[in-house]
């Protein structure tokens, strides 16, 4: 979970409060869903004073700051919700004096860019602390070690507008990075570097090149003279980029990989700058291609989408009757907009009594109905709800799918293989473009977070794939396996999808061909009492003819087989690896009582479902 660590007398001035005790402090912290990892050493001066705080919640990213979760706690103890005059939103974009030119060559390599000036305030040290804190927590867990999303400020004062964003080639831009200076056996502190000098001798380049190294082009950030502000998402400039204390103009900026990702982390920085004294200014962003949002585009800017959720769905999973003016003031005390309405909930067809709730600028994490009903919850206070026994006697037992699981676990281990647990979600590129898939069954979510957890998996081998693509340092021969969940579409399901227990094997090494993946799937069998047979699996995950459909009363239970060498090169794997995926829920005995139905066999040898 992420820690902050915050200047005690900024946070308490900016929560417009000061606790006293630890407890009082910790009690106040509970509508940010956090708590006091560290108290402040009381015997230091008011001013040195430091708070470690941890988040409970990675869902919200605008509390991973001093501002931001002071501004949730000063809004739920009686502060009035913020107004930001500054966000444009679809059909109202604000008039902006500065421009930021994103060029057509930077499409293919790190397409997004937001950004805003800050104006009317001096950098301290305790602002500049928490400036660099915020910055690293966005680009850090929100941005996926910078993957996603990087962060950078920078001295207005010197940019010559407008600025340009672009690809170049790594060897034909040339600056001297920040804090060059401070790395040992520099031999001129003013010598300029080429992109790849610095991702192989600067820290910060090292550090991140593994985002870069392998693209042809790299992005780069240049006011209209043609002087470097950064090159994102490594290092800034060792002038433009130079923040220092005292200075009072700055522009910010965020780019990345997706639109809506660095969009909201653009929107955090500004709201968190507001609540601190600055004025912030708006900027024109100009991109030569489409985007979701048009062309041109003004950030700070206000996509979110409002969202219903009735009083009967509150009333429901709370166990407390609250009317819609208690639930407008528990929405308003978490920092939302909401009122009274009668609408439709999403998936439902019936028009109910309900509440439709405005997310505040600095949160897109209201995806569903459910968010609502959370927020409602906090809003309404932990307190205020009375603890109840449970009514009902249960004696709690493993399902029949967990007991078998762990055989099959205990007979894998048993023959040299290591486990491995990964995310259920995951991107396009792994789960169909790298696995030579056709996508036409996998599941979609409708409003992902970011386009790297924005399908669901419909098999472990793409897991399994990524684990052995990062293990190439490692002794041969790599056996690992996975045991979890996976779903599909399945159109005679109330939902339209499936959702089954899968094994997932890998064997990587010198060693690995069908005859070897062949004798453990007879193995396993063998122990776990079940017969098989197989037929050849046309399955473009496997080389033709080294593939074979694990045929079990008619249905197919699972296929096993040798890698195809465009899936190896795909995954940048080395060695040959054979792999094998088997239907878990199938293979259980009878009187467990499960009856989902697998993916049946058909003529062709192929997966489908009935």
């Amino acid at each position: 979970m992420p820690k902050i660590e915050v200047n005690e007398a900024l946070f308490f001035r900016l929560a417009g409060k000061h606790w006293k005790t630890r407890k009082e402090l910790e009690d106040a912290l509970c509508c940010a869903k956090a708590e006091l990892d560290e108290d402040s050493d009381k015997e230091l001066p008011e001013a040195e004073r430091v708070l470690k705080i941890e988040l409970n919640d990675t869902n919200r990213p605008d509390l991973w700051g001093t501002a931001g979760c002071a501004r949730q706690l000063r809004i739920y103890h009686g502060g009035k919700r913020p107004f930001y005059p500054f966000f444009s939103m679809p059909g109202d974009m604000k008039g902006a004096k500065k421009r930021v030119i994103v060029e057509a060559s930077a499409k293919g390599v790190r397409p997004w860019l937001a950004g805003f000036m800050a104006h009317g305030n001096e950098v301290t040290d305790a602002g500049l602390r928490d400036m660099i804190q915020t910055q690293e927590k966005l680009s850090w867990n929100y941005g996926r070690k910078r993957r996603a999303i990087s962060m950078g400020v920078y001295r207005s004062a010197l940019i010559k507008w407008p600025i340009h964003y672009k690809a170049v080639d790594p060897d034909s831009v040339s600056f001297v990075p920040l804090q060059w200076e401070l790395c040992e056996g520099t031999p001129d502190i003013k010598t300029p570097l080429t992109l790849n000098d610095i991702l192989k001798k600067h820290p910060k380049g090292r550090e991140y090149a593994f985002i870069q190294e392998h693209e042809p082009m790299h992005p780069l950030l240049v006011d209209v003279r043609g002087e470097v502000l950064s090159y994102p998402p490594i290092i800034n400039s060792a002038d433009i980029g130079a923040v220092q204390m005292g200075d009072s103009e700055l522009f910010i900026e965020l780019t990345g990989t997706d639109v809506n990702v660095v969009t909201h982390a653009a929107s955090i920085a500004a709201c968190d700058l507001a609540d601190q004294g600055w004025a912030i200014e708006p900027v024109e962003i100009c991109y030569e291609y489409d985007t979701p949002f048009g062309k041109t585009l003004t950030t700070p800017f206000y996509f979110q989408e409002p969202v219903f959720c009735s009083l009967e769905r509150i009333h429901k999973f709370l166990g407390k009757p609250l009317d819609a003016r208690a639930c407008v003031a528990a929405l308003e005390r978490m920092g939302c907009a909401a009122e009274k309405q009668r609408g439709l909930e999403a998936g439902s067809t019936e028009i109910v009594e309900g509440i439709r709730a405005w997310p505040p600028e600095y949160r897109n994490d209201y995806l569903h109905a459910a968010d609502v009903m959370e927020d409602v919850m906090l809003g309404h206070g932990l307190e205020n709800f009375t603890p109840e026994r449970p009514r009902d006697f249960t004696v709690g037992r493993l399902s029949a799918v967990t007991v078998f699981s762990r055989k099959i676990k205990e007979i894998l281990v048993g023959a040299g293989f290591q486990e491995m647990i990964y995310n259920y979600l995951g991107s396009k590129k792994d789960l169909i473009s790298k696995m030579r898939g056709s996508g036409d069954k996998i599941i979609r979510i409708s409003n992902p977070m970011t386009e790297n957890y924005a399908y669901v998996r419909d098999s472990p081998l793409p897991s399994l794939a990524a684990s052995e693509s990062a293990s190439a340092n490692a002794v041969y021969p790599h056996k690992i396996f996975e045991i979890g969940k996976v779903a599909y579409k399945d159109s005679s399901r109330n939902y339209g999808t499936a959702t089954r227990q899968y094994a997932g094997i890998l064997h990587a090494g010198a060693d690995a061909n069908f005859n070897t993946i062949a004798a453990l799937i007879q193995n396993l069998f063998y122990h776990i009492s079940r017969t098989y047979t197989v037929e050849e699996a046309d399955d473009p995950r496997f080389i033709p003819g080294r593939a074979a459909l694990i045929v079990r009363n008619g249905v197919i239970a699972g296929v096993f087989g040798e890698f195809h060498p465009e899936l190896l090169e795909n995954w940048d794997i080395k060695v040959p690896c054979t792999a094998a995926e088997l239907d878990i829920d199938f293979l259980i005995p009878p009187a467990s009582g499960f009856t989902c139905a697998p993916r049946r066999h058909t003529e062709s040898g192929l997966y489908s479902v009935p």
